[in-house]
């Protein structure tokens, strides 16, 4: 229903979409890290909720790195020691060759100073080359190696939650964690720490720089700092909301084609080609009209900053020509190296505002990661055993069990059930009736909350995770292929099993002769989500892999669902085979599949209601008689 609601809103007349709230998206960017003095400033950022906790708890996972990041700390600041050295070197030469001019020194100090100068920094900036490439293989290493770790921890953890967290949590959230936001930490640490260090020893050592060649025109070029910051704060202030619509907007529009291109045919079937374009047209002119108004009032940032830059250096010239003719006159080298010293104390200033704006972004990403790293895991295992595989028969009993998925909404209560070595039960119901809720509890997926599972008399708690899963064999209503050749998607829970146990599997799944027919037959390769083979084909592969394990125990869940009626009588005859003898828990809607089985449980509300056979629960007349009455009657009309 809320799908079907989604993807009517693309075919509402243009006046009412208007009225539609656009959807916001899933998280904003921040935008570009380089580029231009102030050109991101006015960027919308995602905020950090603790911004000191998550950064303590970040510096936890670079304290392994702590040398590399010292020894990346040093290697910036003598980069910014050359950097800032250089330009003064320059204003010697300069200085020399107007006293030389003037006839204070002769041509051979002259000579001898400018190579000696020449000298040094040729010697420097072969040294910074040498220092900074090291740097940037560093930062490299440390970045790359703190992503591997971060994820490796979020993998482990995801072995460790239980099933209830991937029930509750999207799976794009989770995708989101793994690639968004741990690439957006570990550029953030390669990137913008080694800038916020580069930027702020720019700072003191351009301003140092500055007051050494003359306090008066280091005044005159602070001046202009206050309106740098008001100027750009201003217009950061009005661009950010504008952005922030921009990027609304854009999350609508992708939202939009999303949905009417995964249900174009619903969009063909019933002629609302026109009304889906007009939808798009209504939300793609909104989002260039904001982008619009945000990249102009973005795009003022710089050449305001240009011209108070100008303004700045005019006044420094005027100044500066002044002093030249003073008691102690400033020479060429002097302005010159002084107007290049002011040029460089602007841009890390608001480089370091736009990095602090950012950091913002890469915290809370970082809070996500360790949101997921906070998840409550599975119970531990303490002191547990294993089943005996040789003795095993597969004696099931349910003992006064509760369970709820939410605290104040008890699902099944006082459930008892005892089910015999090798009988087949068929569980069945309404949706929400707990037919698959059984089934979790028996294999802990989910934990009861009261109450026990026994089999073969043993706790099912008393044994590892492992070791119970292994006893069953699953085949769900969702198939689930990987991308790779059929015989190792069969294989997939035996990966031991000789090619002929699979084509053995296979022809008791009644698959083998479509396999057959491919080019590649069992090598054939599936693609992403076994896109090129029917929804059909792909459960009999399922059928085929659980076959090969041989489980001791089976849970069917609609397996036969999506074939259609011939393929299901053949499977119902390999399902025949495989579960005799075995214990198997079948839980069906086409009650024409289960006549055979020894005991039939209806369930309701997490209760069992009735139970019997077949023809004993159409005896009594009750709730399954009047399922299986109003099956067949639909079928016959």
């Amino acid at each position: 229903m809320a799908e079907n609601k989604k993807r009517e809103q693309h075919m509402l007349p243009k006046k009412e979409l208007e009225n539609q709230q656009v959807k916001k998206p899933l998280r904003t960017q921040a935008g570009p890290r380089r580029g231009g003095p102030g050109m991101h400033i006015g960027m919308p950022t995602e905020k950090a909720k603790d911004f000191k906790g998550t950064v303590r708890r970040l510096f936890k996972f670079l304290k392994p790195y702590t040398a590399q990041l010292l020894i990346i700390s040093l290697f910036t600041i003598f980069t910014i020691a050359v950097m800032v050295a250089g330009p003064f070197i320059v204003r010697n030469i300069m200085n020399d060759i107007q006293q030389y001019v003037t006839g204070i020194i002769s041509k051979t100090t002259l000579i001898d100073n400018t190579v000696k100068y020449f000298s040094v920094l040729l010697a420097l900036y072969a040294i910074r080359f040498l220092v900074e490439a090291t740097s940037h293989v560093l930062g490299n290493k440390v970045s790359i190696s703190l992503g591997r770790n971060l994820r490796n921890t979020l993998r482990q953890k995801l072995e460790r939650l239980p099933i209830k967290y991937f029930d509750e949590e999207q799976t794009g959230n989770i995708l989101s964690v793994f690639s968004n936001d741990v690439d957006t930490v570990i550029n953030s640490i390669q990137q913008s720490l080694m800038q916020m260090i580069s930027s702020f020893f720019t700072i003191i050592g351009v301003l140092i720089m500055m007051f050494i060649i003359s306090w008066q025109l280091t005044l005159i070029a602070l001046v202009t700092l206050p309106i740098y910051i008001l100027s750009t704060k201003a217009i950061a202030k009005r661009s950010q909301s504008k952005f922030i619509k921009r990027q609304r907007f854009l999350g609508s529009l992708n939202g939009n084609i999303e949905e009417t291109f995964s249900g174009n045919v619903a969009v063909k079937l019933y002629g609302k080609e026109d009304d889906s374009y007009e939808a798009f047209q209504v939300i793609n002119e909104k989002l260039t009209q904001e982008s619009k108004s945000a990249q102009f009032l973005s795009g003022l940032i710089r050449p305001i900053l240009e011209f108070i830059s100008n303004i700045g250096y005019v006044a420094v010239v005027f100044v500066g020509g002044i002093l030249a003719g003073g008691a102690n006159p400033l020479l060429i080298g002097d302005i010159t190296s002084f107007i290049s010293y002011q040029k460089s104390f602007v841009n890390p200033i608001l480089n370091l505002a736009s990095i602090v704006n950012q950091l913002q972004s890469t915290v809370a990403g970082a809070e996500r990661i360790f949101d997921l790293m906070d998840q409550v895991e599975e119970v531990a295992e303490l002191d547990v055993s294993n089943f005996d595989g040789k003795e095993f028969s597969g004696h099931v009993v349910f003992k006064d069990i509760h369970f709820s998925y939410k605290e104040d909404q008890e699902l099944i209560k006082d459930l008892n059930l005892e089910v015999f070595p090798g009988r087949q039960i068929a569980i069945v119901g309404p949706t929400g009736a707990g037919k698959t809720t059984l089934v979790n509890l028996l294999m802990r997926f989910y934990e009861v909350n009261q109450g026990s599972i026994l089999i073969d008399g043993k706790n099912s708690t008393d044994v590892t995770r492992t070791n119970l899963r292994g006893l069953f064999g699953m085949v769900l209503q969702d198939t689930w292929l990987f991308a790779g050749t059929i015989k190792d998607n069969v294989k997939y829970g035996k990966r031991d099993a000789s090619d002929e146990e699979v084509i053995k599997a296979c022809k008791q799944a009644h698959v083998h002769h479509f396999i057959e027919t491919l080019p590649e037959g069992y090598d054939t390769i599936l693609n992403e989500d076994a896109a090129n083979i029917s929804q059909g084909q792909k459960q009999l592969l399922t059928i085929a892999r659980a076959i090969l394990c041989d489980p001791r125990i089976l849970i069917l869940d609609e397996a036969t669902s999506s074939v259609d009626t011939r393929t299901e009588s053949y499977i119902q005859n390999a399902m025949d085979f495989m579960m005799e003898g075995k214990t198997s828990f079948v839980i069906a809607h086409r009650l024409s599949t289960i006549k055979k089985a020894h005991l039939i449980l209806v369930m309701n509300h997490g209760s069992i209601v009735e139970q019997g056979t077949h023809n004993e629960l159409l005896a009594k007349n009750g709730v399954y008689a009047d399922l299986y009455n109003a099956q067949f009657l639909n079928q016959a009309t």
